[in-house]
């Protein structure tokens, strides 16, 4: 396993991708500390621009995102009271207070140092267990891979969504969208009502645009007023807390580390929830639990840690077994698909070498994102102050563009609205958007291992369910659906109890 982490170090040893991996990073940061925007709409507007780049500095790019955008939002949950994404929700119950009595410096110097060690604590567990999964996996057959793309969506669909009919029937709609065009089999065009654009069917890239970008942008226009205006005393000494406090926090910080990866190992259920219900172990487990929800820096610790640490754990199912553990994991499985690379286990062993080339690049943003923010948070704090009517629009321009130049297309534009209009309309409604997304990337792997595998046994039903890993794929997808209620409810406790202590 050294070796290949020595590997992957030469994969990265290039200027080019080091330096997409800083720019990443400044791209997660910036769009993370806006309230209303997040790492996804980054993704999905500098994913066109990955088709130019080498493999290597694709990924270092999206490495770069991913982690700045996970830490950015703290910024912005300290200074404005208002999360700048949903993974920093439970920051702000002790950040905000912190700022509100002078000790803005210090919360964002935790902020920072902290999710600094939840991403090392992530990394640690990525790369220990992806190989092994991966190779557990390897052997999977066709219904087995079948049966893991179905697990992932229930995961996704009781988790995603207050109630489990709506989720289900996003991911149906997902699904359906994913069918649409020539089939990956045998070639038959369906679904299309005579339009000839979409006989190679729906463009992931526009689809996602759409829905991240056109749909999050109508949001974000709504997610605060132009008249909050951020604490201007942020001056950071040190790393902002004293040695003491440190010690004080060692048992949640690696308490909130280790509540944060296992929950990102859930496909489906992110940063938000690893937050929520690791400051609510955190408060529970103090000794001073009246402390939080006050100004505590414990507070601090246990959401930072946490919602950083579920980046190496939502890693894990990826490049493991191919099922995206978050929705930018999601995002991430298509630039995978992008760049040639077919998720699943042999991607890890076809492309040892590139995949721990991508954790070495996760472990360099660390880094860099810890220097930039440090030395760096004057020029975030001003852009909270970036008027919205000049930002927006931009970003809107910015991702119909993007969207024609991956196939020189105007239709793609078409793609774009509809799904922004799509995106819009369902959060309207309160419909989750994460099961579209899974629904549509994994529509294709479940479609092909499901038609691969009865052609195998000649149209027999029983091989499809008789292997053990099929079993016991099949167990966790019911067992799921009927959890799925007790677990809601925990997670609706867990933030109603960390609302509570805010108030």
């Amino acid at each position: 396993m050294l070796e290949l982490f020595v590997q992957g170090v030469s994969q990265m040893a290039d200027l080019l991708s080091i330096g997409m991996t800083a720019f990443g990073v400044f791209l997660g940061v910036m769009f993370g500390c806006v309230p209303g925007l997040n790492g996804n709409t980054a993704l999905v507007l500098v994913l066109p621009l990955t088709y130019k780049l080498p493999r290597m500095a694709a990924f270092a790019l999206i490495m770069g995102i991913y982690i700045g955008s996970c830490s950015g939002g703290l910024i912005s949950a300290i200074l404005l009271n208002i999360p700048g994404a949903a993974s920093n929700v439970a920051t702000q119950f002790d950040g905000a207070p912190m700022a509100r009595r002078g000790e803005a410096g210090k919360a964002l110097g935790a902020g920072i140092f902290y999710s600094f060690i939840g991403s090392l604590i992530g990394f640690v567990i990525l790369f220990t267990l992806s190989g092994p999964v991966a190779n557990v996996a390897v052997n999977f057959s066709k219904a087995d891979y079948f049966w893991m793309a179905i697990f992932a969506l229930t995961m996704v669909v009781s988790l995603s969504s207050k109630s489990l009919w709506k989720g289900l029937a996003v991911a149906c709609f997902g699904l359906l969208c994913s069918f649409i065009g020539a089939s990956e089999v045998d070639g038959t065009i369906r679904m299309t009502l005579g339009i000839h654009s979409l006989d190679a069917g729906i463009d992931l890239i526009p689809a996602l645009i759409g829905i991240y970008a056109v749909g999050e942008l109508i949001n974000a226009s709504k997610a605060f007023d132009s008249k909050f205006k951020p604490v201007t005393n942020y001056k950071i000494k040190g790393f902002g807390f004293s040695l003491a406090e440190f010690k004080e926090q060692l048992g949640n910080m690696f308490r909130s580390g280790l509540v944060g990866a296992f929950i990102g190992i859930l496909p489906g259920i992110g940063g938000m929830t690893a937050n929520l219900v690791s400051y609510s172990v955190a408060k529970s487990t103090s000794k001073h639990p009246e402390k939080y929800g006050t100004g505590y820096i414990g507070g601090i610790v246990a959401s930072e840690t946490a919602n950083n640490a579920c980046v190496g754990g939502a890693m894990i199912p990826l490049f493991a077994l191919g099922i995206p553990g978050d929705t930018f994991t999601a995002v991430m499985l298509g630039a995978m698909m992008i760049h040639g690379l077919q998720p699943g286990p042999l991607v890890m062993t076809k492309n040892a070498e590139f995949i721990y080339g991508v954790f070495v690049a996760l472990l360099l943003a660390n880094f860099f994102c810890v220097a930039l923010q440090y030395f760096g948070i004057k020029v975030f704090v001003r852009l909270l102050a970036v008027p919205k009517h000049i930002l927006l629009p931009i970003i809107m321009v910015l991702s119909l563009v993007g969207a024609i130049a991956i196939n020189n297309r105007v239709f793609d534009a078409w793609v774009v609205l509809v799904f922004g209009i799509i995106g819009i309309v369902m959060t309207k409604l309160d419909f989750p958007i994460t099961p579209i997304i899974l629904g549509f990337i994994l529509g294709p792997l479940a479609e092909e291992n499901l038609r691969r595998a009865l052609m195998l046994s000649k149209g027999a039903i029983l091989p499809l369910v008789s292997g053990i890993p099929s079993i016991v794929l099949i167990c966790m997808s019911v067992l799921s659906l009927m959890l799925a209620p007790k677990l809601l409810k925990r997670e609706a406790a867990a933030k109603a109890d960390v609302e509570q202590a805010d108030q």
